[in-house]
């Protein structure tokens, strides 16, 4: 080979060289302008049908929290990306949801939005690493259980006896009926089990316990409730059965005192239930008359944002996504979710603090409210 060849070998050389060198440049430099991988949390709620207004204010409580967020920078840089399911107030569907978000896969869900969902998704979460945050889910059926599942509102028996004393001792009710929705039985029982024993500790009496389902027409539940002659009715439903329900029991009797759980209390109860839900007694998760900023900022952004109330549902969702936003931010390297939730202490809620037990329940007021004018009033 002479020497003219050995230098044309040498310079195509140093040319490939360059070129590698090239491309391993552009490689290092579209990997480090890449947009960071985001973190994916799940939200589980009934976003359709006829009484989705629980849903659909708990998913835009939590878009509203992640939209914060990522305002701010994200956790560590990295975007936050909320993924929606519908469980339609359905177990199948529900668990078929919770398998599509934990094949994506996301850090933490939060939901469901009824007991009755999360009775049938929990097992099905303990088999992973996933914490369940839940909104509104309040049966004594997951009460100090050591597992997957956290709620941001207590169990019902840590706050019904408030409704029952209010009913008793400050309302004069002395008999009173209960009706239940079965659908959410895991919820209505809880509640109505609860109510029954404070209520007949203080020295009244339940002289009727009614369930009911889809197929019962409202109008033969409403002779039914006030056929034992009681002088207050409680129902324990969701916002739509409860509004035409009381509509159904005012054209029967004008007299009888009327009530409603926690769950009834979204703006959709006084929407359906019109002039005949004035007067209406409401146990609700959200003090309506709160001064707290940080509570009338949320609310402020909120209405903004969706241009409706936020209800209980919005609040206590907004809540659930930012303790486990927190927790995802301050979780060390050798922590699960799990253990970082347990570990952080305090979280800050927009009303009130949130601190788990070992077992991850929590403790929340009640508070409760009358219909008037079309609003929700505070009961001092």
């Amino acid at each position: 080979m002479d020497a003219q060849s050995v230098t044309g070998c040498a310079a195509q050389g140093r040319s490939h060289w360059r070129q590698l060198l090239l491309v391993a440049a552009c490689v290092l430099a579209t990997s480090s302008c890449a947009p960071p991988e985001p973190v994916r949390i799940g939200f589980l709620g009934g976003l359709s049908g006829r009484v989705a207004d629980l849903g659909i204010g708990g998913r835009n409580g939590a878009i509203l929290a992640v939209e914060q967020r990522n305002q701010r920078g994200g956790i560590n840089g990295r975007p936050i990306e909320l993924i929606a399911e519908d469980d339609q107030q359905d177990p199948e569907v529900a668990k078929q949801a919770v398998a599509r978000l934990i094949a994506r896969p996301v850090e933490v869900i939060i939901g469901p939005m009824t007991s009755a969902m999360a009775i049938a998704v929990v097992p099905q979460i303990n088999a992973t690493t996933i914490p369940l945050i839940a909104p509104t889910v309040t049966t004594n059926a997951l009460t100090g259980i050591d597992d997957q599942f956290f709620r941001v509102v207590a169990p019902t028996a840590r706050h019904v006896f408030k409704s029952a004393d209010l009913h008793y001792r400050r309302l004069g009710m002395r008999r009173v009926v209960l009706v239940c929705d079965l659908r959410n039985k895991a919820y209505t029982a809880s509640w109505a089990g609860d109510f029954r024993r404070a209520f007949v500790a203080l020295g009244g009496t339940v002289s009727d316990e009614i369930g009911f389902a889809d197929d019962d027409a409202l109008s033969v539940l409403a002779t039914r409730a006030l056929a034992s002659r009681p002088d207050g009715v409680v129902i324990i439903a969701n916002s739509v059965d409860t509004g035409l329900l009381v509509q159904q029991i005012r054209l029967r009797n004008r007299q009888v005192r009327l009530a409603t759980a926690e769950w009834a209390a979204t703006e959709r109860l006084i929407e359906l239930g019109g002039q005949a839900v004035e007067g209406l007694v409401v146990a609700q998760y959200v003090d309506r008359q709160n001064r707290n900023p940080a509570y009338l900022a949320f609310r402020k952004a909120y209405r903004e944002r969706f241009a409706h109330e936020p209800g209980f549902a919005g609040l206590t969702a907004f809540d659930a996504t930012n303790v486990a936003l927190d927790a995802l931010a301050s979780r060390q390297k050798h922590q699960t979710l799990k253990q970082a939730l347990l570990a952080h202490g305090e979280f800050v809620g927009a009303q009130s603090p949130i601190r788990f037990d070992a077992n991850g329940d929590t403790e929340r007021d009640t508070f409760l409210s009358r219909i008037h004018d079309g609003e929700f009033q505070s009961l001092p």
